[in-house]
């Protein structure tokens, strides 16, 4: 018996699964120090497991239904390895599933359940703390996988990270995460070095510090970036943008440890977490000529994407709340009017969460009184591209994408209508009443309408 403290999780069982499994799976458990509570297939809270025999659309609906389309954490089962194969594996996951195995790959596939329990249990209590709610706000289901895996890789590792994204989506704000979560004893501070900012000149100081007489005007000894973040984090914001000579020297520090101050022939060690972010895709064609492919894969041990602000818009309103909040320590917070909030949500933030910080901060400089935050406190020159409503500019860009990309108009019909259906249910928690009266149809047809994905779904799997 595993003599760690009782845990527990739910566990929902699918119609193909054989009947016998239910009771394996509980006594496998339960010698595990893992207690199981059977549930009828609802959305769920908290970390559970789906048991299968086959990955059928009907498996990876429940999957989808349970897991909240990936916002809980679910373990999917299969009760023989021939069940994964042909690739099967990956629809379990692209329902939402956060891991699937099959039960007879593994020795002792109950402190496999146990084990991966454990560790989403102690990461999503991090979740839940202060230090990542008040600072990184969200709950959509994109953010929340970003900071799955950063916390994960923060706390239980201590590989170099590359943080990637476009400006403003809040890089900064994991490094400074991924730094007060790290564990070591002995941790020092951590250190920021934006590469934009950095003169050619001076660069090689900046680094690696300076012996006093080394160059004109080094009237004394300084200390670099890498002296000072010994024991602690450095943080290169902009990585993609150093030049060619300093990536040679970083990588040699990255590998080796080791050092020499401009003007010394001493080598001295330092021993630093390294983390860095880049708004550029360091691996496309454009940046291969401009940085090197041997220091990508040393900065990139674990790759971090930002998802942009247009990619979480169900953030947006929290975000803004968040900053607001931030702007009145003195007084109650005004809450923001139907029109506004509006909006805020159809508004474009083409710098990201920065923008949209910096579009709630004129709001309230604007705002006066104890009401709701109202239309006129938006600047007049903000208010033109949404008074006459036009739901088309923002769709406009997806279907010229789609053209590009080689896409004709029966495709990108139904496309639009397959997305439309996945994000009012995933919206309305899968509720099809609800989600038919957002769209605008009935149930029936909404029915009928999934029941028509299902069916080609199917017939593409079997034409692979």
């Amino acid at each position: 018996m595993d003599d760690r403290p009782p845990t527990s999780l739910w566990f929902c069982v699918a119609g193909n699964c054989p009947a016998h499994f239910k009771a394996t799976l509980i006594d496998a458990l339960q010698a595990a120090n893992v207690f199981a509570q059977l549930r009828d297939p609802q959305p769920a809270a908290g970390p559970g497991v789906v048991c299968f025999a086959t990955p059928t659309d009907d498996v990876c609906d429940l999957v989808r239904e349970v897991s909240r389309s990936g916002v809980e954490r679910v373990l999917a089962i299969a009760t023989s390895r021939r069940a994964l194969d042909n690739g099967s594996a990956w629809r379990v996951l692209q329902a939402g599933a956060s891991d699937v195995f099959a039960w007879d790959a593994v020795d002792n596939p109950a402190a496999v359940i146990a084990a991966r329990l454990r560790r989403w249990q102690a990461v999503d209590q991090l979740l839940q703390s202060p230090l990542v709610r008040n600072n990184l706000v969200g709950r959509s289901p994109a953010w929340l996988a970003v900071l799955r895996q950063t916390v994960e890789v923060a706390r239980y590792t201590d590989a170099p990270i590359l943080i990637t994204g476009e400006t403003g989506t809040g890089k900064e704000l994991l490094a400074r995460l991924v730094h007060t979560l790290d564990l070591r004893r002995s941790k020092r501070d951590l250190i920021v070095l934006d590469c934009t900012t950095i003169a050619p000149e001076l660069s090689g100081s900046e680094f690696f510090g300076h012996e006093r007489g080394a160059f004109t005007g080094a009237v004394t000894a300084r200390d670099g970036a890498f002296a000072l973040a010994d024991g602690g984090t450095l943080f290169l914001d902009e990585v993609g943008e150093l030049p060619p000579t300093l990536q040679a020297q970083l990588l040699r520090v990255i590998q080796e440890h080791t050092y020499k101050r401009v003007g010394s022939n001493t080598w001295q060690r330092t021993d630093f977490r390294l983390v860095c972010a880049t708004n550029r895709d360091l691996t496309s064609d454009d940046s291969r000529v401009h940085f090197r492919r041997d220091l990508y894969y040393r900065i990139a041990s674990w790759t971090c994407h930002v998802p942009p602000l247009r990619e979480r818009t169900s953030d947006i309103m929290p975000l803004a709340r968040h900053f607001a909040q931030q702007l009145t320590s003195d007084r109650s917070v005004p809450d923001f009017d139907a029109a506004v909030q509006e909006y805020l949500l159809k508004r474009d933030y083409a710098g990201n969460i920065r923008d949209l910080k910096q579009l709630v901060s004129r709001l309230m400089y604007r705002h006066v009184g104890p009401g709701p935050i109202t239309p006129g406190d938006i600047p007049e020159a903000e208010r033109a591209p949404f008074a006459t409503d036009r739901p088309d500019a923002t769709i406009e860009p997806a279907i010229r994408h789609a053209l590009d990309r080689g896409a004709g108009l029966k495709e990108i019909r139904s496309l639009a209508e397959d997305t439309a259906i996945r994000l009012a249910l995933a919206d309305e928690d899968d509720n099809v009443p609800r989600a038919a009266r957002k769209l605008g149809v009935t149930d029936r047809a909404l029915q009928l309408r999934r029941a028509a994905q299902r069916s080609q779904a199917i017939n593409d799997h079997t034409d692979d």
